[in-house]
């Protein structure tokens, strides 16, 4: 089922990526906003890859967002060529086109307002990696609705 982006039915995942979880969201059909979906578990690349493909199949995913945990000063460590190297395994599986966002404080943020929100400890922790993705994402679609 493949959508014109005039249509205004493109859907694209956004992904938090970690090592134990990555976290999830799926934009609006029109592309305007974006929603958490479940956090992945993660017990594996090729189990992972197949829960990524089963997911974007089932939601009509045209376009996936992977954030890029970037240092303060703009350079790549560790955490961002994992993600790298996540993105290129992506790319070869799921043959969709994958756009990056720099996702400095984003995790951050989805703490601050949590906590603001009187969320416990524990329920930051479940929850962050989900508001990540979200805002990973949602920066892409406002980007993009700029023309950025």
């Amino acid at each position: 089922m493949n959508h014109l982006k005039g249509e205004g039915t493109l859907r694209i995942l956004g992904i938090d990526y970690g090592r134990k979880r990555m976290g999830l969201a799926l934009s609006d059909p029109l592309g305007l906003t974006a929603q958490g979906l479940e956090t992945l578990e993660c017990r594996g690349s090729e189990e992972d890859m197949e829960e990524l493909s089963r997911l974007i199949r089932e939601k009509g995913v045209e376009e996936i967002v992977v954030g890029l945990p970037k240092r303060m000063d703009a350079s790549l460590g560790k955490e961002a060529q994992e993600v790298l190297r996540f993105v290129e395994d992506l790319k070869v599986k799921i043959n969709l086109p994958v756009h990056m966002v720099d996702e400095r404080l984003t995790t951050a943020g989805a703490h601050k307002i949590m906590k603001e929100g009187g969320l416990s400890r524990k329920e930051r922790t479940k929850r962050a990696d989900t508001i990540a993705a979200q805002t990973i994402l949602q920066i892409y679609l406002d980007k993009r609705r700029k023309g950025l």
